[in-house]
């Protein structure tokens, strides 16, 4: 019997480039399941309820979006552990230092991740 994975959120403003990119980098992870979404009403896909009852961790990009989080679902998130990742709207989709941000911001939260968790081989 394989463990539980843990289910990991991913919020940013549009879900355009940065939780995007933390969805493809965590993506392929055994240890892990993940979901991308953002706040906007022009998000590419829009966090919803069923979003926020689904994750066991939920990281977000900058400060903002984690009182925008609190304000709209705050029933949701009990026991909902939300870090924030103080990641600033300025990168691309897979920018190399992006990848790096994510990586080191979900390490901080969970520990370190090897190889198997989805993280950085080099």
């Amino acid at each position: 019997m394989q463990p539980r994975r843990s289910k990991l959120l991913f919020v940013c403003s549009r879900n355009r480039w940065r939780s995007p990119t933390a969805e493809r980098v965590f993506a392929h992870s055994p240890a892990f399941e993940v979901r991308a979404r953002g706040l906007s009403a022009s998000a590419a896909r829009r966090l919803s309820i069923s979003d926020v009852a689904w994750a066991d961790v939920i990281f977000v990009m900058e400060s903002d979006h984690k009182r925008q989080l609190v304000r709209l679902f705050r029933g949701e998130l009990a026991g909902r552990p939300v870090h924030v990742l103080n990641i600033p709207d300025d990168y691309q989709f897979m920018d190399p230092e992006l990848v790096d941000l994510l990586t080191a911001g979900v390490e901080a939260a969970l520990g370190p991740l090897g190889p198997a968790s989805g993280g950085p081989t080099e």
